[in-house]
């Protein structure tokens, strides 16, 4: 793959970046009825791209290879990966190690310790392969009596 960099999203793309997530997450055969109930949660707005916490992975053609953001959750120093979606036709070629590598950087220049993933089942291994422990499951906020992964990443 060619050049690859990551830089904070731009508030313009949060459609775009909205269309790059239900993408991905289709791309692991879910149907349209997952689909219509996971949209809230992969919709990335203008508000949450302001808040600084949002990178996306650029081709050298300006093309958009993938996104991920971190919040901060209620409890101190604990950060939440609220995002990391690739593009299909690039999982697997290094993007995902960069986004996930900016996210776990930014929560630590804001202070957090721990970074809290719900994995997709897909993903999980992925998150693994970073260093990240499993530490249980967690119910989906989109799907009812779906339980996901849960994973720590200590920073």
């Amino acid at each position: 793959m060619s050049q690859i960099t990551i830089r904070l999203a731009r508030e313009a793309e949060a459609a775009e970046l909205t269309a790059l997530c239900l993408r991905s997450k289709a791309h692991w055969g879910y149907d349209a009825e997952f689909m219509a109930l996971s949209r809230a949660a992969l919709t990335i707005t203008p508000a949450f791209i302001a808040t600084g916490r949002v990178f996306v992975a650029e081709a050298e053609d300006g093309r958009l290879l993938g996104i991920a953001s971190v919040a901060p959750l209620v409890e101190d120093r604990i950060y939440d990966l609220v995002h990391l979606f690739i593009e299909p036709g690039v999982i697997g070629n290094g993007a995902g190690r960069r986004l996930f590598e900016a996210a776990a950087n930014k929560s630590r220049e804001d202070g957090a310790r721990r970074l809290v993933i719900q994995s997709d089942p897909h993903a999980a291994e992925f998150y693994r392969r970073m260093g990240a422990r499993d530490a249980g499951e967690a119910p989906s906020e989109s799907i009812p009596g779906r339980m996901l992964p849960l994973l720590h990443f200590e920073l």
